[in-house]
């Protein structure tokens, strides 16, 4: 009998990968089994990797269980940068389908390579991130992450097609070219970082559209840590299911996890392409159980280009059980990055844990930026908020002390609150930098 073809958004369309619904006894299996591949494979296959590995007295054949790969060193964004530009690749030049760089704005860029096998998998772990936040084929999909090195945007691209969805390529910037699309192509999702679609909510409002009034239905956001409470701002602002999603170059891409839009309760990580530890970020040498917060580590465990080995990628979460996907551990919302912390007098914090704490007052909007100056011997910590529009003068002074009073309690610093005008502060256009470091100026 023949079968009908399928209609856009039904389920045979929109099958699962068999591995999604694997137990967690086989993907465990399934991970030893390329664990074992993988490390030897970066072991002959990379000098760096064979040298670090000599010189720390391991071998592959040491890998005999999971619980083994404690035993290897980590690989460090200094590693890429050392062997720039292609040093850690592990297949010659002309099997490299394509690369990717970091900016490279603090040191030499990162360079990343991907097989055409690599693109694919890609690509099909982001169509399965996609999915699981309740993108459907047949849907138009508008990708606002930036095109070119950046991992962003072709990442994101080759996933919405991979799912079978229509997607709009507007890359990042030019607001109101993206509100003119939103409006004119009536697109159900958007893929962008969560400041940016604040950024556009903004802009919206400001020419006097409704953001809810869009045919935007879900939004996948990445790229950058955001707190529940922002999820709640974009969510009310647009009336849509915003949904995180996990990723970063050396590893991958966008795609390593994403998150169900039922639970909205942390990314599931793909644990049948790689294997993640969480280590104690002041004490590398002791690997923390599940629940227990720490440094997010990485290995990949079928990348061909450029194997990955415990990369350290200094973004601090917890494991947790899986739930949409219960044989795929989820990672709890990033807290912040260990390379992003602030020590202000001896207290450690982060730009989410004051994003979290604006947006319990009201008055307040989610626009804000971090200063710190030492204008004598001591640091000091300045947070920049805009008001709200319909907040007035009397209102912003008290919601200044509110700030500054949660600030103190919950994370144990004080600081000086400077509540701005709306419009005041710079918008994000992709990533938005919260952290202006003033000291030597």
């Amino acid at each position: 009998m023949t079968q009908a073809p399928a209609t856009p958004g039904s389920p045979l369309r929109n099958p699962l990968d068999p591995e999604e619904t694997m137990s967690r006894d086989q993907i465990e299996s399934i991970q030893l089994e390329r664990l074992k591949e993988t490390v030897a494979y970066a072991y002959n296959r990379v000098p760096l990797y064979k040298q670090k590995y000599d010189d720390a007295g391991v071998h592959p054949s040491d890998l005999k269980e999971l619980a083994d790969l404690a035993k290897f060193p980590f690989t460090e964004k200094e590693d890429l940068r050392r062997t720039y530009p292609f040093g850690m690749f592990a297949v010659p030049r002309e099997e490299v389908a394509r690369i990717h760089a970091s900016s490279g704005t603090t040191g030499r860029p990162t360079v990343v390579g991907y097989t055409a096998t690599d693109l694919d998998n890609w690509a099909g772990l982001g169509a399965r991130c996609l999915r699981l936040s309740g993108v459907k084929p047949g849907w138009r999909v508008h990708n606002a992450y930036g095109y070119g090195l950046f991992t962003g945007g072709l990442g994101a691209h080759a996933a919405a097609e991979k799912l079978g969805t229509t997607v709009i390529p507007m890359s990042g910037g030019q607001t109101e070219k993206q509100i003119t699309l939103i409006q004119d192509f009536q697109p159900e999702a958007i893929l962008c970082t969560p400041t940016y679609l604040l950024t556009i909510g903004d802009a919206m409002q400001h020419t006097g559209i409704d953001p809810r009034s869009t045919s935007l239905k879900v939004a996948v956001l990445g790229a950058e840590p955001w707190t529940e409470e922002m999820r709640h701002e974009l969510e009310e602002m647009f009336d849509i299911d915003a949904c995180d999603i996990y990723g970063l170059s050396e590893v991958m891409g966008p795609g390593v996890a994403g998150e169900s839009n039922e639970g909205k309760d942390g990314s599931h990580i793909w644990e049948d392409h790689f294997r993640p530890e969480i280590v104690d970020a002041f004490d590398e040498t002791r690997v923390l159980r599940d629940g227990e917060h720490g440094e997010l580590v990485f290995t990949s465990l079928t990348k061909q280009a450029l194997p990955i080995i415990r990369y350290r990628t200094h973004d601090l979460t917890r494991l947790l059980p899986g739930t949409a996907r219960p044989g795929h551990r989820r990672m709890g919302r990033i807290t912040g990055r260990s390379d992003d912390m602030i020590i202000l007098r001896g207290v450690n914090l982060f730009p989410t844990q004051i994003e979290e704490l604006i947006l319990k007052v009201s008055g307040l909007s989610p626009h804000f930026q971090l200063e710190i100056t030492r204008p004598n011997r001591m640091d000091e910590l300045t947070v920049k908020v805009e008001r709200r529009e319909d907040c007035t003068s009397d209102r912003a002074r008290a919601a200044a002390g509110e700030l500054q009073k949660l600030i103190k309690i919950h994370i144990g610093s004080s600081c000086r609150i400077d509540v701005v005008d709306p419009e005041s502060l710079p918008r994000s256009v992709g990533k938005l930098k919260r952290i202006y470091d003033l000291r030597d100026k």
